[in-house]
This record gives structure tokens, C-alpha cells and sequence, in this order.
């Protein structure tokens, strides 16, 4: 059983200084807070995505990542900080080969922190790889 506790978001409020956009965007290059746990940023995207927190998660390794398939597929996440472009395919695969065994009766969104691509490529060929098997709902925190 899950012991949960409200708290202040896990995700960064985007509240720019307009008189200093520049400052405001470094500082936001990372939209999760500091010191929060893959655990914490789950349970809250469950919360904001309406997802009830009685469904199933099961977790998976790919590529020495960590994956997440909540309610049998309807969501998938992987929050590790680090996605480095050589981790792109494995990861994607991973993914795929679980939603295939799955294989969910509605949409399947999945979500990655923005941060841990080491560049823009990493992160649009992942979603490429997804979106060209049939997952075509890729988000980034």
C-alpha cells in the first residue's frame, strides 16, 4: 500500500520575468524540481492525467532505463535523467515490444523528462520511432 501526502508540485511553474527572459529560460531548462523522485513525478502525472492511482504499474528495465506501463499499457513513462542518443533505439523498443504484448484498447500516451535527452535528435527520434509504431501520444515533463 502507497502512502501519499499532498505537497507543491513536482514540476516547475512556468512564470516568466519579462523583463529577463533569458535568465527565466536557463532557469527552466530543468522543469522538475530538484531532489524529487521518479516516484513522486509518477504519482502526480497519474493525478493531472485523471488516471485513478489504484491501476496497475509494473516497471521494466530498457537499456538501463527505467519504464513504466500504468493501467496495462494506457500510459507509459520513463523519467530517468539521462537518455543519451546511443539509448534511443533500445529504449524505444523496450517500450514497443511491451505495449505490443499489452497491446491496450484505447491511446497510449507516453511521457519522458525533457531534461534527460542529451540533445533535440535524441529526443525527436525517439518520438519518431514511437509515433512510426503506432504510439503517436509522446509528451516530455
Amino acid at each position: 500500500m502507497q502512502d501519499l501526502k499532498f505537497s507543491n508540485s513536482n514540476i516547475r511553474v512556468w512564470n516568466p520575468d519579462r523583463t529577463d527572459l533569458e535568465q527565466t529560460l536557463l532557469s527552466h531548462q530543468e522543469h522538475l524540481i530538484e531532489g524529487r523522485t521518479e516516484q513522486d513525478v509518477l504519482y502526480e502525472l497519474l493525478i493531472k492525467r485523471g488516471i485513478d492511482l489504484a491501476v496497475p504499474i509494473e516497471s521494466r528495465n530498457a537499456s538501463g532505463k527505467e519504464v513504466y506501463s500504468i493501467g496495462y499499457g494506457v500510459l507509459f513513462a520513463c523519467l530517468d535523467e539521462s537518455i543519451v542518443q546511443a539509448d534511443v533505439e533500445n529504449v524505444a523498443q523496450g517500450i514497443l515490444k511491451w505495449y505490443g504484448e499489452l497491446s491496450p484498447s484505447s491511446d497510449t500516451h507516453v511521457f519522458f523528462r525533457d531534461s534527460a535527452f542529451s540533445n533535440d535528435i535524441a529526443k525527436t527520434n525517439m518520438a519518431a520511432i514511437l509515433e512510426q509504431n503506432g504510439i503517436t501520444h509522446v509528451r516530455s515533463l
